[in-house]
Protein backbone atom coordinates (compact mmCIF):
# COMPACT_ATOMS: atom_id res chain seq x y z
CA UNK A 1 0.00 0.00 0.00
CA UNK A 2 1.40 3.49 -0.87
CA UNK A 3 1.92 5.80 1.72
CA UNK A 4 -1.20 7.62 3.26
CA UNK A 5 -1.71 10.62 5.68
CA UNK A 6 -3.89 8.78 8.45
CA UNK A 7 -4.25 10.99 11.27
CA UNK A 8 -3.79 14.32 12.35
CA UNK A 9 -3.71 15.51 16.53
CA UNK A 10 -5.95 18.31 17.33
CA UNK A 11 -4.71 19.29 20.83
CA UNK A 12 -8.01 19.61 23.01
CA UNK A 13 -9.17 20.70 26.93
CA UNK A 14 -11.39 18.01 27.14
CA UNK A 15 -12.07 14.53 25.21
CA UNK A 16 -16.02 14.54 25.74
CA UNK A 17 -16.41 18.15 24.76
CA UNK A 18 -14.69 17.60 21.54
CA UNK A 19 -16.04 14.51 20.88
CA UNK A 20 -19.88 16.24 21.23
CA UNK A 21 -18.19 19.14 19.06
CA UNK A 22 -17.19 16.97 16.33
CA UNK A 23 -19.99 14.64 16.38
CA UNK A 24 -22.66 16.33 17.53
CA UNK A 25 -22.18 19.71 15.15
CA UNK A 26 -19.44 18.61 12.14
CA UNK A 27 -21.55 15.24 12.39
CA UNK A 28 -18.21 13.00 12.07
CA UNK A 29 -18.43 9.55 13.35
CA UNK A 30 -16.60 8.28 16.69
CA UNK A 31 -14.11 5.49 15.05
CA UNK A 32 -12.69 4.65 18.26
CA UNK A 33 -12.23 6.07 21.96
CA UNK A 34 -10.27 3.47 24.27
CA UNK A 35 -9.18 4.29 27.55
CA UNK A 36 -5.35 3.89 27.48
CA UNK A 37 -4.62 4.86 31.37
CA UNK A 38 -6.55 6.88 34.47
CA UNK A 39 -6.25 10.02 32.14
CA UNK A 40 -5.60 9.38 28.47
CA UNK A 41 -7.84 8.04 25.92
CA UNK A 42 -6.92 7.39 22.04
CA UNK A 43 -9.96 9.14 20.52
CA UNK A 44 -10.08 9.19 17.10
CA UNK A 45 -12.98 10.95 15.16
CA UNK A 46 -13.40 10.97 11.30
CA UNK A 47 -15.97 12.74 8.88
CA UNK A 48 -18.58 10.25 7.49
CA UNK A 49 -16.76 8.06 4.23
CA UNK A 50 -13.33 8.62 5.04
CA UNK A 51 -11.45 5.88 4.36
CA UNK A 52 -7.77 6.74 4.99
CA UNK A 53 -7.90 9.68 7.70
CA UNK A 54 -8.85 10.62 10.65
CA UNK A 55 -8.55 13.27 13.68
CA UNK A 56 -6.81 12.10 17.24
CA UNK A 57 -7.95 14.01 19.87
CA UNK A 58 -5.67 14.66 22.21
CA UNK A 59 -5.90 15.67 25.61
CA UNK A 60 -3.55 18.69 26.25
CA UNK A 61 -1.15 17.78 29.91
CA UNK A 62 1.47 19.90 30.01
CA UNK A 63 1.47 23.91 29.67
CA UNK A 64 2.54 24.30 26.83
CA UNK A 65 0.10 21.63 24.74
CA UNK A 66 -2.50 23.60 26.81
CA UNK A 67 -1.22 26.88 24.76
CA UNK A 68 -1.75 25.31 21.61
CA UNK A 69 -5.52 24.64 22.40
CA UNK A 70 -6.97 26.83 19.67
CA UNK A 71 -3.96 28.03 18.51
CA UNK A 72 -2.42 25.15 16.30
CA UNK A 73 -1.68 26.86 13.26
CA UNK A 74 -1.06 30.24 14.55
CA UNK A 75 -4.10 31.55 13.79
CA UNK A 76 -4.20 30.26 10.21
CA UNK A 77 -6.49 27.93 8.46
CA UNK A 78 -5.19 24.78 9.86
CA UNK A 79 -7.43 22.03 8.60
CA UNK A 80 -9.63 21.62 4.82
CA UNK A 81 -12.93 19.79 5.61
CA UNK A 82 -14.06 19.01 1.60
CA UNK A 83 -17.38 18.16 0.72
CA UNK A 84 -19.30 17.24 -2.48
CA UNK A 85 -22.33 19.90 -1.46
CA UNK A 86 -21.39 23.35 0.32
CA UNK A 87 -24.97 24.47 0.77
CA UNK A 88 -26.04 21.37 2.34
CA UNK A 89 -23.17 20.86 5.08
CA UNK A 90 -22.70 25.37 5.51
CA UNK A 91 -26.20 25.62 6.36
CA UNK A 92 -26.14 22.23 8.37
CA UNK A 93 -23.24 23.49 10.26
CA UNK A 94 -24.71 26.80 11.10
CA UNK A 95 -28.14 25.09 12.43
CA UNK A 96 -26.01 23.39 15.02
CA UNK A 97 -24.10 26.29 15.72
CA UNK A 98 -20.70 26.36 14.29
CA UNK A 99 -19.29 29.75 13.74
CA UNK A 100 -18.26 30.56 10.64
CA UNK A 101 -15.89 33.81 10.01
CA UNK A 102 -17.24 34.52 7.10
CA UNK A 103 -19.69 34.79 4.00
CA UNK A 104 -19.42 31.83 1.51
CA UNK A 105 -16.80 33.08 -1.56
CA UNK A 106 -16.33 31.54 -4.69
CA UNK A 107 -12.47 31.13 -5.32
CA UNK A 108 -10.70 29.56 -8.94
CA UNK A 109 -10.37 26.52 -6.66
CA UNK A 110 -14.35 26.32 -5.02
CA UNK A 111 -17.40 27.64 -2.88
CA UNK A 112 -15.14 28.02 0.40
CA UNK A 113 -15.66 29.23 4.13
CA UNK A 114 -13.43 29.39 7.16
CA UNK A 115 -15.28 27.85 10.51
CA UNK A 116 -13.81 27.40 14.31
CA UNK A 117 -13.82 24.20 15.93
CA UNK A 118 -15.11 24.59 19.77
CA UNK A 119 -11.16 25.72 20.74
CA UNK A 120 -10.74 28.76 17.59
CA UNK A 121 -9.09 26.58 15.34
CA UNK A 122 -9.98 27.62 11.72
CA UNK A 123 -11.12 25.45 9.20
CA UNK A 124 -12.02 25.75 5.53
CA UNK A 125 -15.08 24.24 4.15
CA UNK A 126 -14.28 24.09 0.57
CA UNK A 127 -16.08 22.45 -2.10
CA UNK A 128 -13.65 22.33 -4.92
CA UNK A 129 -14.35 22.59 -8.48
Amino acid sequence: MPQHLSLTAIVVRDYDEAIAFFVGKLEFELREDTRLDEEKRWVVVAPPGSAETGILLAKAVTPGQEQAVGNQSGGRVFLFLATDDFNRDYEAFRERGVKFLEQPRREVYGTVAVFEDLYGNRWDLIEQT
